[in-house]
């Protein structure tokens, strides 16, 4: 998966938009304001690409048991977030999507069910 893969696929989700709060190299995507996936373009164009995304507690310690390419989030509450390493090579397209859904899933769960019903 590419930058341009990353970004279409977190596009296509429902009340997606992406934003740069914090400087002009992390782009964050965010469902209805809360953030689910963040990627810093300069690692990305380095080779050392990795995207941080939201993660039930519990899975997220099997997913970094299982996969060397994933590990607690950079910069991010450890146990509620994974940083993906994407260039590695040893996820496959279908996981990292899998992933990115999760943690927009996750994110959804959490919103007020009145947000929530705005994505129906």
């Amino acid at each position: 998966m590419n930058i341009e893969d990353y970004r279409n696929y977190c596009m296509s989700k429902k009340a997606v938009t992406e934003h740069f709060p914090f400087d002009d190299d992390v782009l964050v995507f965010k469902v209805l304001g809360k953030m689910f996936a963040l990627a810093s373009l300069t690692k990305w164009e380095s080779g050392e690409g990795f995207i941080n995304l939201k993660c039930d507690p519990q899975y997220a310690i099997e997913l970094r048991e299982t996969y060397e390419s994933i590990q607690p989030g950079y910069h991010m509450h450890k146990q509620q977030w994974n940083s993906v390493y994407i260039q590695t090579g040893e996820l496959s397209p279908k996981l990292i999507t899998r992933l990115i859904d999760h943690s927009y899933d996750m994110v959804v769960k959490g919103l007020p069910k009145k947000k929530q019903q705005e994505l129906d």
